[in-house]
Formats: C-alpha cells, structure tokens, sequence
C-alpha cells in the first residue's frame, strides 16, 4: 500500500499545478525550454505585450521555474526546474498524440 502523501507536499504539488495552468505562464516556459531569453525577446516571439510577460515571470519566479541573470539593464531568464520541464514537455507530448 502506498504511504500517505505529507499535507505540505499535496499542497505544494497542487500550487505548482495551479501556476501550471494558465496558458501564457505555459507559452512561456516552452518558449524558456529551448532558449535563454529577454522580456523583450519573450514578448516579441509570442506576440505578448512585455507587461504581461514581466507579470507572468514575476509569478513563475516566485515559484522558483523561471531563474534570471543581468548583463548591464537586461534580464535574461531560463527555465529553472528540469523535474517541471519533463512534466510540461510530456504533457504537451501527451496532448498532441
């Protein structure tokens, strides 16, 4: 029989599904999957205005999938969690069967 799953972990789980959820958090992390990138370069690509991409990686950030270094005022951001990477590219792969 399985063991119990730990109250914080469900939770935790539950909130990672939760950020997961909203398209554009997903076009962007795709997108972060194949290359380092600018809120520039993010909102150019996926046809976004930049305040929106600047407030979905606020979000991503906050949950720790998203990771960013600065060269002089720019931000570049990359995907920062494989384990979330795998699940998002097999969901997708899952989906387009």
């Amino acid at each position: 029989m399985p063991e119990e799953l730990k109250e914080e972990t469900v939770q935790k789980t539950a909130d990672t599904f939760k950020v997961l959820s909203d398209p554009t958090r997903i076009r962007i992390l795709h997108y972060l999957c194949k290359q380092e990138s600018s809120v520039s370069d993010i909102a150019t690509e996926l046809d976004l205005k930049q305040s929106t991409v600047s407030h979905q990686l606020r979000t991503l950030k906050l949950f720790r999938l998203v990771t960013y270094r600065r060269e002089g005022t720019t931000l570049y951001y990359t995907f920062n969690d494989d384990h979330v990477m795998h699940t998002l590219e097999q969901m997708i792969d899952h989906v387009e069967e």
